[in-house]
């Protein structure tokens, strides 16, 4: 199975690291093909609605390294979206992707169907809006039909919660609670996949 984990941080630190921490875990199993993307290397224009994907039934109008991603996506059988939190929501950078999944929507409206979502989302404070960055990634998801998962109850309600405590990485590997959230959604997406999609 294809798992794709894209990074929103426009810097490299806690998201990145937190990301690549679960495609590790993950790849420890042979039934899964990890691909890393971050948007920080790479030129991701935001969506002008122009609705030229709606018109030409797919096709975006802007030319960027967007298209890369598009191919990825499609492939995929499993998604993780890991966020910074930018004044209580996700990255511009995150977003824009978001956005612009528009056109590969156009194209196929079940283009996402059965496709299976998590989220890992990371703030300086430990209350700075992860909950309500990660219900806007499940919008996401739950708009397109893609299987929202969490690590459950008791821990990871609605998915990886994280602090970094303006540390970056060195500050987030500091958090022993927010990485028993991401240990616990991890093995849950790993379980689910392995059950239902194999």
């Amino acid at each position: 199975m294809k798992i794709i984990g894209i990074s929103g941080s426009p810097r490299e630190g806690a998201s990145e690291f937190l990301l690549k921490k679960a495609l590790s875990e993950l790849e420890k199993e042979e039934s899964f093909e990890t691909k890393f993307i971050t948007v920080r290397d790479r030129n991701i224009n935001p969506c002008t609605h122009c609705d030229n994907c709606v018109e030409t039934k797919g096709k975006c109008s802007i030319d960027d390294d967007m298209n890369e991603i598009y191919s990825l996506l499609k492939e995929s059988d499993g998604i993780i979206l890991a966020s910074p939190i930018h004044f209580g929501s996700i990255s511009a950078q995150l977003k824009a992707i978001i956005d612009r999944c528009q056109a590969l929507i156009m194209e196929d409206l079940d283009i996402f169907k059965n496709k299976v979502g998590i989220s890992i989302v990371v703030g300086g404070d430990r209350t700075g809006g992860q909950e309500l960055a990660i219900q806007q990634i499940n919008t996401f998801y739950l708009l397109n039909k893609i299987i929202p998962l969490s690590g459950g109850a008791f821990g990871a309600n609605l998915g990886a919660c994280l602090w970094s405590q303006d540390g970056g990485a060195e500050g987030v590997k500091k958090d022993e609670y927010g990485l028993k959230t991401l240990d616990m959604t991890i093995n849950n997406f790993k379980e689910f996949l392995l059950e239902f999609k194999c």
